[in-house]
């Protein structure tokens, strides 16, 4: 078995909604067919015991090695603690090819877990010993390492929960929420509203205290001290005991309190100027609490215990910490819910003041304090004590965050108790924290779990916000960029500013950002990180969706302008019309409940499509008495479609009209295809929303230019000759060329053509043979690029498909696509008509206008 290629599907995709890797997997003859039962199947089984039943579908009687491959990544994650459940096994059409996608949370551990099953059925088969438990243990670490923490996971979770998009910046706790103008980006549990001021201020404890003192807010005494001595003395000066902690600290490190003596006070300097700057300052009795403020108000509250152990009278406080910290909830960091004790410095020096050490056994039922400060990330507890903060005390908590300016605070508050005002109890409030980890409220030791996530993203989407602007995806085999480009156009009407992707380039707000074929997933994704985009128009192409899936989790609008006979079968495992429109599908899949599928009833494949929409349908077609359409506005759905000259759209019995003649890019209905790309976009338009005298006066200002429609159907004047430029590049594009063409009168009609050299023969065949039917001369170039061809072998299918035209008499072979275009134009006389099939688009207009502008010159000297 040979893995020839493994890929990541970072969106949803042709297998599922699911993030998943996939594989293309080559299956020697003896593994494409393992029978229940046999040897083989009986030594796996053994070998990989985590592997779930794997069973013959159906009515076969076996299963290819790959199903094994499939069913054991999956198993691996799932053991090491992912969230997965869907995997699937696909036979290619090349025999003892097959397709794997399974799916992954983290898309390094994805990888690794195809790699390392892999590994572990090569050394089962080879009948060598197999060893899963080191393969889980490797995932699990890596996604410890790699996925979210607990404080942004539970925020992604709620944001999920709500209906909010988001998107993960970096490895880190870096996140997006919502696209374009309604992101918002937290890091952890700050904000991107929260001031770096604010921050700086929470930063620095001595200034911070100095302000909440400023606000009538309880705050110990103390002050920055310069070296040991100076630290000493102002312990001293306070009067013991003390609390030591670095000015410019988090998570507790550095941080020791209660101290009492000389010996304690040095160790706790040392660690705590191993921070940064040190602080000396009053101890305030009591018990250890949080309060996370999330804008102005408390959502939650937690005592806080620092670590201890309780003596047992047989074994020693190592033994007895090592017994706490094999609580599987305890681990390193904060991917767990709490966190191992350790027995460093601070626990001796805290041991030695309970004249105990490491090798004590302590008598039954003493509780040994390993830690004064209480926080998790130093070993501690969490209690939720909620429900019994005194208003007071909630009060002092959000007039603390407001006045250092957080957004989200942490604010650590040392009393007896907080249903007691602090100014009643000697308490105070002893930091607040920037980016406070709310690990202790989701999972408190004890006491009741707080959603403070759904907190967090009801601060950042108030009720009825979900962060989404209106997103409309185009796919099919023709017309997609030219109804992508006049969506956007009708959305930059109704005054938004629309960010659109297309196999020309990324467009915000009418600026190009980035060129060439764009009509991918990564480019989706620019535009709705774009701050200025209000609605996002995306194009999105068949190799972008195998590739990597969507860039978009769901679409408002799910445009599919045709499948027809297909483009580009017989590459990627896309071998018909039906993989075609399985496909292209996926936008459909993923519209939004509230959104709409817009799709070609003239079509059947592309009809088809409606059942698998999760929201409404919005039919199109030129003919509006199609059974499919009348049925369907007859059930009260939307349909477009053209009557009496207008385009109608209909809903029940509401009618709107749209006069043809208005529409500058269908020649007052005279170009077909236009007319239908038109429907297509007004559907797409009525889909999101806009009202019709925008549609009605976006396509009035809509002129198929080169600038508007680079290689759509652009028409040019060439001494009295018309000239058109098209991209077209397969048969259904020549049918409909050529139906637009024969309505324009034309004394001579000539066309130049290359074809694509990945295409099938019998699709480049297929062109001119259309094309042999309306031209009177063909001029074939060929460029350097054949995409995999041999010279020459795209000009003799093209002239193999002009044999016996109807009406071509005259055919040229030129190398070269600028070369072409002059020789064609030479032989152009007023009233005849040229269609120049363009293969480099930008270039080759850019040749035309160049030309024309000399013709123009010469003619008024």
């Amino acid at each position: 078995m040979e893995v020839n290629r493994i890929r990541a599907l970072r969106g949803p995709n042709l297998w599922s909604r699911h993030t998943a890797i996939e594989a293309i997997v080559r299956c020697e003859p003896h593994e494409r067919a393992i029978r229940h039962g046999d040897a083989l199947e009986l030594r796996l089984r053994k070998l990989l015991p985590e592997v779930a039943l794997v069973r013959p579908a159906g009515d076969a009687e076996s299963v290819p090695l790959a199903r094994w491959l499939e069913r054991l990544a999956l198993a691996l994650q799932a053991r090491a603690g992912c969230q997965v459940s869907f995997s699937r096994t696909s036979a290619a059409p090349e025999e003892g090819i097959y397709q794997i996608a399974v799916e992954c949370t983290e898309e390094k551990v994805g990888k690794l877990a195809f790699e390392r099953a892999q590994q572990l059925i090569a050394a089962a088969l080879a009948g060598e010993s197999v060893d899963a438990d080191a393969a889980v243990a490797e995932l699990r670490e890596i996604d410890e390492d790699v996925r979210l923490g607990p404080s942004t996971g539970s925020i992604v979770n709620a944001a999920l929960a709500r209906g909010v998009p988001y998107r993960r910046l970096t490895e880190g706790s870096l996140v997006q929420f919502g696209w374009g103008v309604k992101q918002r980006r937290i890091w952890a549990a700050e904000v991107d509203s929260t001031g770096a001021v604010a921050e700086s201020i929470a930063q620095d404890k001595d200034l911070t205290k100095r302000l909440l003192a400023a606000a009538g807010v309880p705050v110990p005494r103390g002050r920055p001290v310069k070296d040991l001595e100076d630290g000493w003395a102002a312990a001293q000066a306070l009067g013991l005991p003390v609390v030591v902690k670095p000015r410019d600290g988090n998570q507790g490190k550095g941080v020791t309190v209660n101290i009492v003596d000389r010996e304690h006070f040095d160790a706790a300097y040392r660690a705590a100027d191993e921070i940064g700057e040190v602080m000396v300052e009053q101890f305030l009795p009591g018990h250890d609490f949080r309060l996370l403020v999330v804008g102005d108000k408390l959502v939650a509250a937690a005592r806080r215990d620092p670590p201890y152990v309780v003596g047992d009278g047989v074994h020693t406080v190592r033994e007895l910490v090592d017994k706490v910290n094999a609580d599987p909830r305890r681990g390193d960091g904060h991917a767990t819910s709490l966190t191992r004790i350790r027995l460093d410095d601070i626990a001796m020096a805290r041991l030695k003041l309970q004249e105990l050490t490491a090798d004590s056994v302590p008598p039954t039922g003493q509780r040994v304090v390993l830690r004064n400060n209480a926080n998790l990330s130093t070993g501690g507890t969490a209690t939720d004590v909620t429900d019994d903060v005194h208003p007071q005390v909630a009060a002092r908590a959000v007039s603390a965050a407001r006045m250092v300016g957080l957004e989200i605070c942490g604010v650590d508050v040392v009393c007896e108790s907080v249903g007691v005002p602090l100014e009643q109890q000697r308490g105070g409030v002893v930091e607040v924290n920037a980016a406070p980890g709310l690990r202790m409220h989701l999972a408190p030791s004890f006491g009741k779990p707080r959603p403070v996530g759904d907190a967090i993203i009801e601060r950042l989407y108030p009720a009825g916000q979900d962060g989404r602007i209106p997103v409309v995806a185009v796919t099919g085999t023709n017309g997609k960029t030219t109804v992508t480009r006049l969506i956007a156009h009708l959305f930059s009407a109704a005054g938004l500013k629309v960010g659109m992707t297309n196999t020309d380039g990324v467009w915000v707000d009418g600026h190009q950002i980035d060129s060439g074929d764009c009509s991918g997933p990564k480019s989706a994704r620019n535009v709705l990180a774009h701050p200025d985009t209000e609605a996002a128009v995306l194009e999105t192409a068949r190799g972008g969706i195998l590739r990597e899936g969507l860039g978009f989790d769901r679409c408002q609008v799910g445009v599919v302008t045709n499948i027809g006979a297909g483009d580009h079968l017989g590459l990627n495992y896309i071998t018909t019309v039906e993989d075609l429109a399985v496909l292209k599908r996926v936008i459909v899949q993923n519209v939004a409940p509230t959104g709409f599928a817009v799709l070609n009833a003239a079509d059947p494949i592309t009809l088809a499509m409606a059942s698998a929409c999760p929201g409404g349908v919005i039919l199109f077609a030129v003919d509006g008495h199609l059974p499919a359409l009348v049925a369907h506005r007859a059930q009260g759905g939307r349909s477009v479609f053209v009557e009496g000259g207008d385009i109608v759209a209909v809903e029940g019995s509401a009618r709107a009209r749209l006069p043809l003649r208005e529409v500058p890019l269908t020649r007052a209905g005279a170009i077909s295809f236009q007319v239908e790309n038109t429907l297509a976009a007004v559907a797409a338009a009525w889909g999101c929303g806009l009202h019709f005298d925008a549609v009605r006066s976006g396509l009035a200002s809509f002129v198929n230019d080169t600038q508007n429609a680079p290689g759509r159907f652009n028409v040019m004047d060439y001494r009295g000759a018309t000239v058109i430029a098209d991209y077209g590049h397969n048969p259904d594009a020549m049918r409909a060329l050529v139906a637009a063409v024969e309505a324009m009168s034309a004394k001579r009609r000539s066309v130049v053509i290359s074809a694509a050299g990945d295409r099938r023969d019998e699709d480049i065949r297929e062109q001119t043979q259309i094309l042999g039917a309306a031209f009177d001369s063909v001029l074939l170039y060929q460029d350097a690029a054949q995409r995999g061809r041999a010279d020459g072998e795209v000009i003799a299918l093209l002239r193999e498909g002009l044999k016996g035209a109807p009406r071509t008499r005259e055919v040229e072979e030129i190398r070269g696509e600028f070369v072409a275009i002059d020789r064609a134009l030479a032989a152009l006389a007023p009233g005849d008509l040229c269609l120049v099939l363009v293969d480099q688009v930008d270039e080759a207009l850019a040749h035309l206008h160049q030309r024309i502008a000399e013709a123009g010159a010469v003619s008024s000297s």
